[in-house]
């Protein structure tokens, strides 16, 4: 693999594959980010980022079927590899690693 470590929006994109699983393409990775994060994504940098994570090895992807609401047009379904869960697993546990660092604040 080429580096390590993901950017921040590859990181959500990656956990929005494996969370989504069969669901998980385009438009509802971004959908769910929109309602779980309440943040606003561009379709398109969805889907350069789903294409980056394929080409690094950490998403795969096929062709679903087509939908009479998609006007007969096929979605492409992505799903997460080996590799991917194994860098999501490695950032969630670098990521704790550095919260132990931060002390218990006491607000009031």
């Amino acid at each position: 693999m080429a580096k390590d470590y993901l950017g921040e929006f590859e990181e959500l994109v990656l956990t929005m594959v494996a969370a989504l699983q069969e669901d998980a393409y385009g438009a509802a990775i971004a959908e769910e980010i929109g309602t779980r994060l309440k943040r606003e994504v561009n379709l398109s940098a969805v889907h350069v980022t789903l294409y980056r994570l394929e080409d690094k090895g950490l998403v795969k992807s096929k062709m679903g079927g087509g939908t009479n609401e998609r006007g007969g047009r096929r979605k492409r379904i992505f799903t997460i590899t080996n590799s991917g869960l194994a860098m999501l697993k490695a950032m969630k546990e670098a990521r704790l690693d550095l919260w132990k660092l931060v002390p218990q604040l006491k607000i009031g």
